[in-house]
């Protein structure tokens, strides 16, 4: 398992492709907006779907607070594409399909349920500053709720 990262700590840097196969950089962002990156299991499923709708319902108020939404499962392009279609999100969703974006955030981990173990990404959230340094590293979030609290954390924070 990867180290799990600390606030106040440099945020690793990614690289990885969107759902419309363009490739987005963490430095596209760095002294411009905060960033908000959050890792969830599955497209579609019940909790990413809370999870992904919520963050959609409070776009507008991130981008009031100069703050973007990026998304980061390991589900590929077209899958996001689908997902984004279906519920109409109003996220960025990345496509870390080699897993390499989950590792450098420590979000793939191997957790058990009923006496079985098995790898999964761990449903997390990190909130980076403008000079690329986490202000928030959350691990085992849960989805309920869980847009509004990151909305109430960036807006406290020193603009």
């Amino acid at each position: 398992m990867s180290q799990l990262l600390e606030k106040n700590q440099e945020a690793p840097f990614f690289r990885a492709v969107n759902q419309d196969n363009k490739m987005i950089y963490l430095s596209d962002y760095q002294g411009e907006k905060t960033v908000v990156l959050y890792f969830y299991p599955k497209d579609d499923t019940p909790g990413c779907s809370i999870e992904a709708n919520d963050f959609t319902a409070l776009a507008a108020e991130f981008a009031a607070a100069n703050t973007v939404i990026v998304g980061v499962s390991k589900d590929d392009c077209e899958s996001h594409r689908a997902f984004i279609a279906k519920y109409g999100l109003n996220v960025q969703l990345l496509a870390d399909t080699d897993g390499a974006l989950c590792d450098s955030y420590g979000t793939w981990q191997e957790v058990e349920k009923d006496g079985i173990k098995k790898w999964k990404i761990v449903r997390s959230t990190f909130i980076i500053g403008k000079d690329g340094k986490l202000l928030e590293a959350m691990y085992g979030v849960s989805p309920d709720g869980h847009a509004q609290a990151v909305l109430d954390i960036v807006k406290s924070l020193p603009v």
